[in-house]
């Protein structure tokens, strides 16, 4: 395909080059994620006045300034590339707000002067690299009875995007957190995939260098649900290599570009055809869909070199049956059968 798309129909957030840039070390903030978050504490409850219990078109809105006294924190979803889906919730957050925390504070007024929405609020740059400075600041200024819209270039905060520190700094200090949802790349290329969608996990943007890209899926291989990645116009055709070689031909998956703008696209069809597709680059932002592994890809049989790796090691063969039957969601038993029996 080619032709530009039409700006007035399009809130076209980033150029190729730049998504993949501004997200490339989201990865990274994924897996510290993780490790932030072991710390076990009291269960704590949010309560956002204004909330309702049932569904109520006419009720009060727990993310409008009017539904509470009180300062609060509000993750707003923006329009992901058609303004047309920014919502009239997203409007009156914004609106509302007290301070906005944007990912790009260009981009941000762009957006709303794209909407026609008028404000003279403050507004704060809230990115990776200093939202774990920026995030007690926020903290104070909602205490202070201030009501903070916390809000991305394009999509759901803290989903792949700035956003989980602030969060995590607010739900320590007990401050109510809500949201008024918006467009998701990760949910709509999975609706569009024609994959299995009961359960699927998100692992973000795969690294950039073969090798740790390689292992990764290495590591991912035996998985069971689909799942979802975000992936560089400039390194999808490398990466479709490295599918091809982990992986495997035959693993149904889907690519989708430009989602929700005029040039949207959804290829489907298997490893080795999509690698096909995708060997001269594709265009556009990626949001790559791969299968869950059969039981037939994840036969015993395949991991009895993964067992004598962790043999040789000094791990005992029963023991290392169960790591490896954890790791491909295998039958301890099984695997370790297929040890003892092995030629």
């Amino acid at each position: 395909m080619s032709g530009r798309p039409d700006a007035d129909a399009t809130y076209d957030h980033a150029a190729d080059d730049h998504a993949a840039d501004d997200h490339a070390a989201d990865g990274q903030v994924a897996e510290d994620h993780a490790a932030d978050d072991t710390d076990s504490s009291p269960v704590v409850q949010d309560h956002v006045d204004g909330a309702q219990d049932a569904f109520d078109p006419m009720g009060s809105d727990p993310a409008s300034t009017s539904a509470s006294a009180g300062g609060k924190l509000v993750l707003v979803g923006t329009p992901i590339g058609n303004l047309g889906d920014a919502s009239e919730r997203m409007q009156r957050a914004i609106a509302g707000a007290d301070v906005i925390a944007a990912e790009d504070t260009r981009r941000f007024l762009s957006l709303t002067q794209r909407l026609e929405l008028t404000h003279t609020k403050r507004v704060i740059s809230v990115f990776d690299h200093n939202e774990q400075s920026r995030a007690p600041e926020l903290v104070e200024l909602i205490r202070s009875g201030q009501t903070v819209v916390l809000l991305s270039d394009a999509g759901m905060p803290a989903v792949s995007d700035p956003g989980y520190r602030v969060v995590k700094a607010c739900a320590e200090a007990g401050l109510p957190i809500t949201s008024t949802p918006g467009p998701s790349a990760v949910l709509m290329a999975l609706a569009v995939s024609g994959l299995p969608s009961d359960r699927f996990s998100f692992e973000g943007f795969l690294p950039r260098k073969s090798g740790a890209r390689k292992n990764l899926l290495e590591e991912l291989r035996g998985e069971k649900r689909t799942m979802v990645f975000f992936e560089s116009p400039h390194r999808v055709a490398d990466t479709m290599d490295d599918f091809l070689t982990v992986i495997g031909p035959d693993r149904p998956m889907s690519i989708s570009r430009e989602l929700t703008k005029t040039y949207e696209e959804t290829l489907r069809g298997t490893v080795s055809s999509l690698r096909d597709l995708a060997a001269d680059g594709l265009r556009g932002e990626l949001t790559l869909v791969l299968a869950g592994a059969t039981a037939v890809e994840t036969a015993p049989e395949d991991h009895l070199d993964t067992v004598g790796e962790l043999v040789e090691s000094g791990v005992r063969a029963k023991d290392a049956a169960g790591q490896v039957a954890k790791q491909f969601g295998l039958s301890k038993r099984e695997i370790y059968e297929a040890w003892l029996h092995r030629e």
